[in-house]
C-alpha cells in the first residue's frame, strides 16, 4: 500500500559505556540530549566525542583580567570553550571577535553560542586565519585582550573523517579547512626524501626522521599510494623494527604522533601563520593590552617565546611571562590532552 505506515527503526544499541567507534558514540555527539552519559565520560578523564575541553581556563582568565566594556579577540574559536568564559567576563558589555579556519566546526560553534544567547551584538565570528588579525582590528580597533589556543581541537582529532589521528582508520587529510589547500596524502606524492626528513625534524623534533622519511619515499617509489591514516602508521611501524621489542610499541606510538603533527603543521602552513600573527600582534593591541598564547609543542613555544622576548627588549611589551605556565597536576590528571600545554603571556607598553 502507498500509504502503508513505515516500520519504526530502532536506534542501534549503545555499545557499552564508551563505544570505540566514533560513529557509534551518538550519546556523546548529542550532549544536549545525553548530559548524564557525557558527564560520565568526563568523570573518567576522557573527552567526549565531538567536544573539546578547554585548557588552562582559570590561568588564562586570571591573566587577561577581562572587564565589561572591553574589546577582545579569541584568535582560535574551536569548540568555543574559552570564548564562552570570556563572554561571561564581558557581561554583555563590550565585544568579542573570534576567528577560525575550520569550515566544518565553525558553524556548529556559532550555533551553540547563539543558543546560549551570544549573538552578533556581543560576538563577531569570522572564518579566517588568525594571521589576518590586522583585518579584524581594522573593524574592531585596538584590542584590550587576545587569546590564541594553538592546539588542534578534540572534535577534529576524534573524527576519523578528518584524518588527524593514526588511532582510527580514515583519509590522510589533516587540513584544518578541508576545502582549501592539498591533503597530507597529496603532499606526500610530491615531496622529496630530503624535504620530508627536514619537515619531520623541524616540525616535530622526530628522532627517527632519517629512517621514517626513507621508508615513506621508498614505499611511494614502489607505487604505494599512502592515502589513509593506517597506511602511514604501518609504514612508520615497519621503519622502526630495528628498535628493541621491549621499547618498540611505545616508540612507534610517539613517532606516529610526531609524524602526524609534522604533516599537519606543513599542510596548514601553521608556523608561517603563527609567525605572521606574532609580528602583527603589537599593532593590534591597545596600550596595556594583554595577550595569552597556549602552545602544545616545542616548535610553537619557541616561536612565541622568541617573539615575546624580542618585543620586550625593544620596549614594545612592558612585561612578559618569565617562564611558561603549565596546567595544574589536577587538570592533567582529569584531561590527558592538557599535559603538553604551555601558556605564555605579554602586556603591551
Amino acid at each position: 500500500m502507498d500509504n502503508q505506515e513505515q516500520k519504526h527503526q530502532r536506534r542501534p544499541r549503545y555499545k557499552g559505556t564508551h563505544p570505540k567507534a566514533f560513529k557509534d558514540k551518538y550519546k556523546e555527539l548529542q550532549p544536549e540530549l545525553y548530559a548524564d552519559a557525557v558527564a560520565k565520560v568526563i568523570e573518567k578523564g576522557n573527552t567526549p566525542a565531538g567536544m573539546h575541553r578547554s585548557i588552562c581556563v582559570k590561568e588564562i582568565l586570571e591573566f587577561l583580567q577581562i572587564t565589561p566594556g572591553q574589546t577582545g579577540l579569541d584568535a582560535t574559536l574551536g569548540y568555543g570553550g574559552h570564548t564562552l568564559e570570556m563572554l561571561k567576563c564581558l557581561n554583555s558589555k563590550g565585544h568579542l571577535y573570534t576567528t577560525d579556519v575550520d569550515s566544518i566546526e565553525l558553524p556548529r560553534t556559532r550555533e551553540r553560542l547563539e543558543r546560549l544567547g551570544y549573538g552578533p551584538e556581543i560576538l563577531t565570528i569570522r572564518q579566517t586565519n588568525f594571521s589576518n588579525i590586522d583585518q579584524i582590528t581594522s573593524e574592531s580597533g585596538p584590542l584590550d585582550f587576545i587569546l590564541a589556543d594553538l592546539g588542534v581541537s578534540s572534535m577534529q582529532i576524534d573524527n576519523p573523517e578528518r584524518g588527524f589521528s593514526f588511532k582510527t582508520e580514515g583519509p590522510l587529510d589533516l587540513r584544518l579547512n578541508p576545502s582549501k589547500g592539498i591533503s597530507a596524502a597529496d603532499r606526500l606524492k610530491t615531496i622529496s626524501q630530503e624535504e620530508l626528513y627536514g619537515m619531520l625534524l623541524e616540525n616535530s623534533d622526530e628522532p627517527h626522521s632519517a629512517e621514517i622519511s626513507r621508508a615513506i619515499i621508498s614505499a611511494i617509489k614502489k607505487g604505494t599510494d599512502i592515502t589513509t591514516t593506517s597506511q602511514l602508521q604501518q609504514i612508520i611501524k615497519d621503519a622502526l623494527k630495528f628498535i628493541p621489542e621491549k621499547d618498540r610499541n611505545d616508540e612507534v606510538k610517539k613517532s606516529c604522533q610526531r609524524c602526524f603533527q609534522a604533516l599537519r603543521i606543513d599542510v596548514n602552513n601553521e608556523f608561517e601563520a603563527l609567525y605572521e600573527f606574532l609580528e602583527k600582534l603589537p599593532s593590534a593591541m591597545a596600550e596595556g593590552g594583554r595577550v595569552a598564547i597556549l602552545t602544545f609543542h616545542s616548535g610553537e613555544d619557541r616561536l612565541v617565546k622568541k617573539s615575546f622576548q624580542r618585543f620586550y627588549r625593544e620596549g614594545i611589551y612592558r612585561e612578559i611571562a618569565p617562564e611558561a605556565i603549565r596546567p595544574s597536576a589536577a587538570e592533567c590528571n582529569s584531561n590527558s590532552r592538557a599535559r603538553c600545554a604551555k601558556l605564555r603571556w605579554a602586556i603591551k607598553a
